[in-house]
């Protein structure tokens, strides 16, 4: 049914069979409790109709991450975290072969996040345990329950998707599935540059002041975290941080107080932290406060809007919520009220639904440019 690999002679075979065949079912079976990056501890693939379990703890993947590269089409269900482990394991970004048949089954109407288990269920009518997530993937030996686990996640992953494919295909939305697995695996490529950090954080209710002093405790904690590869919020939460930008602690006492912060932090690092606070570059650099989120367009405009997404979803028979999500839709108001450049909009928004979609959508927003101004309010 299966075989576990952990010597490299016996990767070399499986090697062989990927420069055979040229789509491959692929998961992953990772640590990622007390660390940053993910520890590696198995990695399932089906070749040829054949399922092997690469012993993560072992082995030199080198080749196996240039084949993975080099492939036709790397099969996945709900790829995200399988997609940040292999750029950091392989040290490369932008994987632009991958089909996940999560994103498969949002565009035949099966939700946004349907489980593996729930797909397999759904369209073959077949039934796996999955009462191994949490096990301890780097322990060895692994357990027959473990391993029976991680071949079940690929052993039937090849017959979902071409199954899946078939359905999208009578429907003409497999090319548009593609490109949004591609424009996911590429979302996940993209760090925010080091000065644009506090934007995932700070809100529209912050001060410049304020916004300045996340920004210097988000390029700190970003780089402790990656120096110690500890998770972000063993450093900082962002809930802690918010509390310090609210308190402004002015000793360790004080600081002691915030909301959720471990005393490891306070007795280590408790100087430099009250420093970011207290230490502020000139008022110049501090950066602009965040515009206020448009809640909505013009009770008429609102309508029409609405109205066009619907129709679009009809026509093309997929799910409203696949077609247009609340961060494109704010990423539009905001390239109308800024008057910014399109190619500033998300990659999902530039492809397929361009024309279908965004350009309509563009033209109806921009009658409505001088409401949606008055709804996001500004700050010098």
């Amino acid at each position: 049914m299966f075989q576990f690999i952990n010597q490299q002679k016996q990767l070399d075979h499986v090697i062989q069979l990927m420069r055979q065949s040229s789509i491959y079912g692929l998961d992953t079976e990772f640590i990622k409790v007390d660390t940053l990056w993910p520890k590696l501890g198995v990695f399932q693939i089906n070749v040829c109709d054949q399922v092997f379990l690469l012993d993560g703890t072992t082995l030199d993947l080198s080749e196996f991450w240039a084949s993975i590269y080099q492939a036709e089409q790397n099969v996945f269900h709900a790829c995200s975290e399988d997609i940040d482990l292999i750029y950091h394991y392989s040290q490369k970004k932008c994987l632009e072969n991958v089909f996940d048949t999560q994103v498969a089954m949002s565009f035949l109407g099966h939700g946004l996040q349907v489980s593996y288990q729930s797909a397999l269920k759904t369209v073959l009518d077949i039934e796996i345990d999955k009462d191994q997530t949490r096990s301890d993937w780097l322990a060895r030996p692994l357990t027959c329950k473990q391993m029976d686990y991680a071949a079940n996640d690929v052993l039937y992953i090849m017959q979902l998707a071409n199954d899946l494919k078939q359905q999208l295909h009578h429907k003409n939305l497999y090319t548009c599935v593609v490109e949004d697995c591609n424009n996911l695996t590429y979302d996940i490529a993209q760090e925010t540059p080091k000065d644009k950090l506090y934007s995932d954080i700070g809100n529209y209710r912050h001060s410049r002041k304020q916004l300045m002093q996340l920004q210097q405790l988000c390029l700190w904690r970003e780089e402790l975290a990656k120096a110690l590869n500890q998770p972000r919020s063993f450093i900082l939460k962002n809930t802690t941080m918010h509390d310090l930008l609210e308190k402004n602690p002015k000793n360790n006492f004080q600081l002691s107080q915030s909301k959720d912060i471990r005393p490891n932090i306070v007795r280590e690092h408790g100087k430099t932290i009250l420093d970011l606070l207290k230490f502020l570059p000139d008022m110049d650099e501090w950066p602009l406060r965040i515009a206020r989120p448009i809640k909505h367009s013009s009770q008429e405009v609102a309508q029409t809007v609405e109205d066009l997404i619907l129709d679009v979803a009809t026509e093309m028979q997929i799910p409203k919520e696949v077609l247009m999500r609340k961060k494109w839709m704010n990423a539009l108001y905001q390239h109308v009220v800024f008057q910014r450049d399109e190619q500033d909009l998300p990659r999902y928004l530039l492809g397929w639904r361009y024309e279908l979609l965004t350009q309509p959508l563009i033209k109806i927003l921009v009658n409505d440019k001088r409401y949606l101004s008055t709804q996001m309010e500004v700050f010098p």
